[in-house]
Parts: C-alpha cells; structure tokens; sequence
C-alpha cells in the first residue's frame, strides 16, 4: 500500500507503515528526527497529497507516485485551531470580551490547511488533532482516542477525522493506567483549585507534538 503522512517528521507512523511492509513516506516543513531520510520528504505536503506526482526524498532519490495514494494520514499544526490556546483567542476591554483578530485569522488559515486533507483525492484519510476551538466550527471528529489506550502510560485527548477508514481500536491488552498528562495545563483549574493530575514538567511544543508509538503503531496494523 502506498501511504502518505503529512506533517510528520518524527517518522513514527511512517515507519510503523514501513515496519509491515507498506510504501510509506512522511513529509514536512522539517527535516526528519526519525533516522530515515530516504522515506522522508522535505517540503510543502500540499502538491502531493491527491497523488499523480513526482516527489524527491531526503537521501536525493526522485520517485513518481501514479494515481491518487491508497492512504493519506494527516497531522496538521494545531496551535491556532486547538482548544488549549482558546484562552489567547479572547481578550476583555472595558468588561466586554473582543476575539483577537490576527490569532483568529490565523486559526482560519489553520482550518483551510486542515480541509485540505479532508477533502483531498485519496479513498482513504485520517487527520490527527487535539479538540479544536468552536468558534472555527470544525467538522465534528470520527472519534477520540487516548495514549493510555494503547499501551503509553499518558492522558492526551486526541480527535481523528475519518474517511474511508474504520474507528481505531485501542489494543486491549496493552491498555495502562495512566500516571498523568502528556500535556501539562498548569497546576491549577479554571475555577482556582489545585488540578490532580499536572503533568510531568515542561515538553517542548515539538515534543508535544510527537505521536505516540503505541497508537502509531495500532494505525499500521488496523488500516494497513
């Protein structure tokens, strides 16, 4: 199967793909931190998401992709769209709340990348993202997986949109307890009390980012 990840450059999926025998690339902005430039390609996603392209991977090979990809899974940049940044979305003057235009219109640019591979020319499609804001009003998402589902000891609420795919189902024998979030949200809630679970101290964006091997991993296995 031919199988095209967008906006990955820990080549987690991508190698998960590979690991069962699929042709699969990842691609993005970013050079590779995944230790196989020759199935990474470094660029803009956009010209080749609906196939029928040539592509040129990091170690310099050129390669032609005829027709559309068997399957295109897709981890958009979430940090204008995402739920977690609502709070520098808004902002209050004189007791009224205003929407901080530049953010939003970034978060719409964010939207329109992220309907891109929705709606591309590919039978089969998965985007990957944390709950994003309403006030974009995305489309509703297929399902909400968890790390702690399959087999990674974290809480991280993520949404997958589907398309011609199946829900992804968590690996029962590998589910944990999990020890806290993945994403620390400070150590107090909205309403001032002291939150349970904190997090484990400070990740980088990139690092927050990352997908986790265990749901990487379910992904190769149930739509590969």
């Amino acid at each position: 199967m031919k199988v095209l990840i967008a906006c990955e450059e820990s080549q987690a999926v991508c190698k998960a793909f590979r690991a069962k025998g699929h042709e699969a690339f990842s691609c993005d902005l970013q050079h590779s931190s995944g230790g196989a430039p020759q199935w990474h390609i470094y660029g803009d996603v956009l010209p080749i998401i609906n196939g029928d392209c040539m592509f040129v991977t990091e170690d310099g090979t050129v390669h032609l992709q005829e027709g559309p990809w068997d399957l295109l899974i897709a981890h958009p940049p979430c940090t204008y769209l995402s739920n977690a940044g609502a709070a520098r979305l808004y902002k209050v003057i004189d007791g009224e709340t205003w929407i901080n235009r530049d953010r939003f219109e970034l978060g719409m640019d964010g939207k329109e990348f992220f309907l891109k591979f929705l709606n591309a020319n590919c039978d089969k499609v998965a985007i990957e993202n944390p709950t994003p804001s309403g006030v974009y009003r995305m489309p509703p998402c297929t399902q909400v997986v968890q790390p702690y589902e399959f087999g990674d000891p974290y809480m991280k609420r993520t949404c997958l949109w589907l398309k011609g795919l199946p829900n992804l189902r968590p690996t029962y024998k590998s589910v944990v307890e999990p020890i806290c979030s993945w994403v620390s949200g400070g150590s107090k809630k909205a309403d001032g009390s002291q939150r349970e679970n904190k997090g484990t101290g400070y990740r980088s964006s990139l690092m927050r980012s990352k997908t986790f091997q265990g749901i990487a991993n379910a992904m190769a296995e149930q739509w590969g």
